[in-house]
């Protein structure tokens, strides 16, 4: 890919870029119009070109004055592009009325429309509440929320009770907070649109808070609905004098949609993730009409994980009860996330012991049809039934199919707890109990 020479691709595709932009300014009839808009829809797309190109030429220039040149052409087209989409957007008046009647309007929403779309959840996740250890009073304000409205409609009728429109998990990283949504995911019986601040951010003007508008938009016209905001961290921070207008824009609109102003919220649930929630705009909380803390898992929860992460081993290691309630004990502090991590590297130990072994043996081995199968096993060099070899002869001599991991054992889990540690620390907890007290729910 570096012998691409992107410098010179970016050049080209600016110089036509702007060729195309001057065609589109010398029109300045009114009632050319129609086939001027026509060129600033061409310029517009080739200049979106052009800064592709030239952020990947950026990305591969090792000059970093050579870089700080690409940087300052880049910035001077992109100004250009947003100018002309200000064209594009709000035409002279005398100019408007030659615009075809939602053409240009229709064909963007039409594109950002296709852009919310493939946020929709088409397949359900298949986690069922089962599947999740622990959070409990996290789970039973889901159903409240989500189930509940969905299956009894008639429960919210009259007496002023009405579902809740805006929930917020906050917890350290790695509890949960994502799979307890794809679990709403497959239990309700709702659309769910599934985001990310990604989704929502647009280099071009004004392009993000239409995009959050047609988030909520979609949603409404397809309900009952579930939007699954990850992360919002990342796009309804505290507002501030340094917010730059894009941020304040997106932010606004947010708040707007979440209130309901101008359109019902029936039918539509918010769901937000964060692992700041001390970082959200105070009013983005207030809309979050629940606010519940995903901790760490309790000792029951952390034996359920074992229980699940262990179960989908074959073969299944063979732990004594001692045994397993020691690493019940031995992971106290950790995440579901830490849990998981270390279940993978208790795994690959028996890999490990195949890479590094110097002597393996000839075992029997019943295959998934159940009929027995001779196999190679590594073994100590001691082994009076070990042939000395290594896994690379076993290449060699075309018996790599024959090599089979052993089993994985406890042994395997006490190396793996050696190394590993949990990811959350004790300040980070502190700042979670301090925010619950203040704001929140316990989960």
């Amino acid at each position: 890919m570096a012998t691409v020479d992107f410098k010179a691709k970016a050049i080209e595709k600016a110089r036509i870029a702007t060729e195309l932009d001057k065609e589109a300014t010398a029109l300045k009839d009114p009632a050319d119009w129609e086939k001027q808009r026509e060129k600033y829809d061409e310029a517009l797309h080739a200049y979106r070109t052009c800064l592709d190109t030239f952020m990947t030429a950026m990305k591969w220039e090792k000059n970093p004055n050579i870089t700080a040149q690409l940087r300052k052409f880049a910035k001077e087209y992109m100004e250009r592009a947003e100018k002309i989409q200000e064209i594009l957007k709000d035409p002279p008046k005398a100019k408007k009325a030659a615009v075809p009647a939602g053409g240009d309007s229709e064909k963007e929403k039409g594109r950002m429309r296709d852009a919310i779309q493939s946020a929709i959840v088409q397949e359900k996740p298949n986690v069922r509440w089962e599947d999740i250890a622990g959070l409990e009073q996290a789970k039973e304000a889901l159903k409240e929320a989500v189930i509940l409205p969905i299956n009894f409609p008639q429960l919210f009728q009259g007496s002023g009770r009405k579902p809740w429109s805006g929930i917020m998990l906050y917890g350290p990283p790695g509890t949960g907070k994502s799979f307890l949504a794809k679990a709403v995911a497959t239990e309700a019986s709702a659309t769910f649109l599934s985001v990310s601040s990604a989704d929502l951010t647009s280099k071009w003007l004004g392009e993000s808070e239409k995009l959050v508008k047609m988030l909520f938009e979609t949603a409404r016209e397809q309900k009952p609905s579930i939007i699954f905001i990850d992360e919002i961290d990342s796009i309804a921070t505290s507002r501030n004098d340094s917010d730059s207008e894009s941020g304040r824009r997106i932010k606004t609109e947010l708040l707007v949609q979440m209130d309901g102003l101008g359109n019902s919220l029936e039918g539509l649930l918010v769901l937000c993730a964060t692992n700041l929630p001390w970082a959200i705009d105070s009013a983005v909380r207030r809309r979050c009409q629940r606010r519940i803390y995903i901790p760490l898992p309790d000792e029951r929860a952390r034996r359920r994980l074992l229980d699940i992460h262990l179960s989908k081993m074959d073969p299944k290691p063979g732990l004594e009860h001692e045994q397993l309630q020691t690493l019940v004990s031995r992971t106290d502090g950790f995440s579901g996330s830490d849990i998981a991590v270390l279940i993978r590297d208790a795994v690959m130990e028996p890999v490990r012991r195949c890479q590094d072994a110097q002597a393996f043996k000839r075992v029997m081995v019943k295959n998934p049809e159940g009929v027995e199968e001779e196999k190679l096993m590594p073994c100590s060099p001691s082994d009076p039934d070990g042939e000395e070899m290594t896994i690379m002869d076993l290449a060699k001599n075309n018996l790599a199919d024959k090599l089979v991991a052993p089993p994985v054992s406890y042994r395997d889990f006490e190396k793996t707890l050696a190394r590993c540690k949990p990811s959350v620390s004790l300040n980070d907890l502190q700042e979670f109990e301090k925010f619950t007290k203040e704001y929140g729910q316990e989960g």
